[in-house]
């Protein structure tokens, strides 16, 4: 057998090479695009529409990024000048679009800017790597071997995003870190067709990636400083996990818990919601043996329940396992719950609410419903009527349910939406009767108006709110005259005819975030 030409050997690895580069550019781009959706979902809400809305305009700058592809004259050199560019501004989408959010609270423009041009830089790629290819007349070319890689490093990427790199690297770290990875390719492109490049492209290369590694160097200064930016008061704790952004500030005694850079809870006043929410059913409710909590991994309400003697055991399900790590072991963020998360009745179900209520057969006296807001369809369905009627199969015969629900106030159409279908839901004890339903709110300094909903089986008998002393005595707002209090509604917050909400329809998320707009855009 001849050996290979010297010629040969060059062009073996040059196609090795550029079929390695196409894997790692589409693994880059992908990263890109996740983290565009992900920064608009945190950002802007409604992580059903940014997503949509993200890979939509992602495709359609592909698209036309491959159509520009032909008006560019040297294959190589396109495609080496587009992972200089996409290695800065992909490398600095997450810290340009986190600044801008922190100091002018806009982030559309450059969000969306970016994206637009990481889609057409990430869209002229592979049709230049099929010229290049053929013009080094790699033997065996086919098309469909590109494409092939490149879905392969989309795979790639959309695993390792959740799993991996989210968790590990955070949303700053990853822009950087795959920004790199970009000029990486670049350089060692441009060593192995250095013939065939220019001095201007080497130098800019060379700039643009001493400047990534920098920012990747002080990426945790960049987290901090539109992090600073962005909370009024000092950061103790701040995490990305595969669910969502943990950051918890202090000021003096002041402890406030932000998800998604949505506040949770202040602790100047979250005793208000977490009385309201707590009490009134535990005991309007016979029995309390068996309480369960969706959400919560606070273990706020938690505390409130272990106030009861006669409750034996508290089921808590919370999605993100490292919410009630935290609330269980930190020492400062413990002693907020009174350390609830750590007694032995309370026990501990990091698992999908739905979930695990389907996979359930346990019977509750108590249920409370302390889940995010509405603001997206993967949390709508936990505020439907098919839910609902699931939960009601976990409920005693004699058992109460609670739901917070928003702000009757700021979101009106939602809250009575929520009220509205839990009327609607199926009643195991009664069938073709919805759950009897009890709405009333509160005032919450950190959120203004706040609503809650409680239902049961049976028809709700005249009965005074009777909190055994133990109870009372350590209680900060709620009694007998603030419980009747809250089950007045003025008429501007009142019930309206509104549309229930269920996994066909969702008008939830819709009457949730139009009126929030309403009011605060």
């Amino acid at each position: 057998m001849t050996p290979p030409t010297g010629a040969a050997q060059a062009t073996r690895l040059r196609e090795v090479w550029l079929l390695v580069a196409t894997f790692l550019v589409a693994v880059a781009g992908l990263i890109y695009e996740l983290i565009a959706a992900t920064l608009s979902s945190y950002l802007l809400g409604d992580s059903i529409r940014q997503f949509s809305l993200v890979i939509g305009i992602f495709l359609s700058a592909m698209g036309l990024g491959a159509y520009l592809s032909r008006f560019v004259a040297q294959a190589m050199g396109g495609f080496v000048w587009a992972q200089i560019l996409l290695g800065i501004l992909g490398g600095f989408l997450a810290p340009v679009v986190f600044l801008a959010y922190a100091w002018v609270d806009n982030v559309s423009l450059p969000l969306f800017g970016l994206l637009i041009s990481i889609g057409v830089l990430s869209g002229m790629e592979i049709p230049l790597i099929a010229r290049v290819l053929k013009q080094i007349g790699a033997p065996e070319f086919r098309f469909e071997n590109v494409l092939s890689v490149d879905y392969v490093g989309a795979l790639a990427a959309s695993v390792a995003f959740p799993l991996l790199i989210v968790p590990q690297l955070g949303l700053m770290s990853a822009s950087l870190a795959f920004g790199a990875l970009n000029l990486a390719v670049a350089g060692l492109s441009l060593w192995i067709f250095r013939a065939e490049i220019s001095r201007a492209q080497v130098v800019v290369w060379a700039l643009a990636f001493v400047l990534t590694l920098g920012g990747l160097a002080h990426s945790e200064r960049l987290v901090d400083a539109s992090q600073a930016a962005l909370y009024e008061d000092d950061i103790v704790l701040s995490e990305a996990t595969p669910y969502q952004q943990i950051t918890v500030t202090r000021y003096r005694d002041r402890t406030r818990l932000f998800l998604d850079h949505s506040i949770q809870f202040d602790t100047l006043d979250e005793h208000r919601y977490h009385e309201s929410l707590v009490h009134p059913a535990m005991a309007l409710a016979p029995r309390r043996a068996s309480v369960l909590i969706l959400g919560g991994g606070d273990g706020m309400a938690a505390r409130e329940v272990l106030r009861w003697a006669d409750v034996e055991q508290v089921t808590l399900v919370d999605l993100d396992p490292r919410v009630t790590e935290l609330f269980r072991d930190h020492a400062d963020l413990s002693a907020l719950n009174d350390h609830a998360l750590r007694d032995p009745r309370v026990r501990i179900k990091n698992r999908d609410a739905w979930q695990w209520v389907e996979d359930s057969d346990a019977v509750f006296d108590v249920i409370l419903i302390d889940l995010p807001d509405p603001k997206t369809l993967a949390l709508s369905k936990l505020y439907s009527r098919s839910f609902y009627g699931l939960l009601g199969e976990r409920l005693s015969p004699r058992g109460v349910m609670v739901t917070q629900a928003g702000s009757p106030t700021y979101a009106r159409d939602a809250f009575w939406s929520v009220a509205r279908t839990l009327e609607a839901a199926r009643n195991p004890i009664a069938p073709g009767q919805g759950l009897y339903v009890r709405p009333y709110h509160t005032y919450l300094p950190s959120f203004g108006d706040w609503g809650f909903l409680m239902a049961t089986q049976q028809d709700f008998a005249p009965r005074e709110l009777e909190l055994p002393p133990a109870v009372a005595n350590n209680l900060r707002y709620l009694n007998a005259p603030m419980w009747h209090a809250a089950q007045v509604f003025g008429e501007d917050s009142g019930p309206i005819q509104v549309e229930i909400n269920t996994l066909q329809t969702h008008p939830l998320v819709g009457y949730y975030l139009d009126g929030w707009a309403q009011w605060f855009e």
